[in-house]
């Protein structure tokens, strides 16, 4: 299935906006994007998601460092287990059917704004 370039165009500026604004925007925006408004597979969206952070964390990064809003050490320290956890996670996650995938990442999304909501 070919991508609407004009809806890729705007999930990605949608996830920029979230990106710079909530630090987030690969895994809660792209990949909802991908396969609610794409169609995507799970997988696929996943791996693409991925395949996008590095230009849109990249500005984003350029923009807080210039801030004075990056700790440095511990951003190092994070990438460090990041680097392992993506490893092992993409091994893991290409043994787990697509549903049960998308519904395990929907639980996470809800526990993610309960947790948000109420502190």
């Amino acid at each position: 299935m070919p991508v609407s370039t004009t809806r890729a165009i705007l999930l990605g500026v949608l996830a920029g906006l979230v990106g710079g604004v909530f630090g987030v925007g690969g895994g809660v925006i792209v990949v909802p994007g991908l396969v609610l408004w794409l169609g995507f597979s799970q997988h696929k969206a996943s791996g693409t998601s991925v395949a996008t952070i590095i230009a849109s964390a990249g500005a984003a990064l350029l923009a807080f460092a210039l801030d004075g809003s990056v700790d440095w050490q511990g951003a190092a320290l994070i990438t460090i287990g990041a680097v392992v956890g993506a490893a092992i996670g993409t091994r893991i996650m290409h043994r787990i059917p697509a549903r049960v995938l998308s519904r395990a990442f929907s639980v996470l999304l809800i526990v993610a704004a309960v947790r948000m909501a109420i502190t």
